[in-house]
């Protein structure tokens, strides 16, 4: 399994990534699954599967293991206080990680994603951090490797 976000990809270069890893299976793991900016607009639900279909890559989307709105928030106020902009953020807030740990992913039950696992080729965690130090998606990925014993590459821009 690799993990992957949109931020420092455009389209192009991001399904170039996903092939290069033989990526068979995307799992959105994004609550809001739009991003602003028309630089990204290629990651909005729609665009994005559909170039996902047309390069013969399956879309899954799993909110039960996106961060609630009050949680983004929480992350966001702790953003500010460091004085981080969004995407430029390189780690998670402590907080955040607690509480995204305690009310997601221990009340989360991995079986389908570990089912959705591919065969043959990779499955890619999505969301939108460029670093997935600052996403909850290594907090997943960790989670599987620690439980599921799944091997995790994360993928970032070139």
């Amino acid at each position: 399994m690799v993990t992957i976000g949109v931020y420092g990809f455009g389209g192009e270069s991001f399904l170039q990534r996903l092939r290069h890893a033989d990526v068979r299976v995307l799992l959105d793991v994004r609550q809001r699954r739009g991003v602003r900016g028309p630089e990204y607009a290629w990651a909005n639900s729609r665009r994005l599967q559909a170039a996902l279909a047309h390069a013969r890559i399956a879309y899954e989307h799993h909110p039960e293991l996106a961060p609630t709105t009050e949680l983004r928030r929480l992350q966001y106020a702790e953003d500010d206080r460091q004085g981080v902009g969004r995407r430029s953020r390189r780690q998670l807030a402590a907080e955040y990680t607690r509480r995204y740990t305690t009310e997601i992913l221990d009340r989360a039950d991995l079986t389908p994603i570990v089912s959705e696992l591919p065969s043959s080729g990779t499955a890619a965690l999505l969301c939108v951090e460029r670093d997935p130090e600052a996403c909850h998606r290594s907090l997943i990925a960790q989670r599987l490797t620690e439980q599921r014993h799944v091997k995790i590459e994360h993928l970032r821009p070139l």
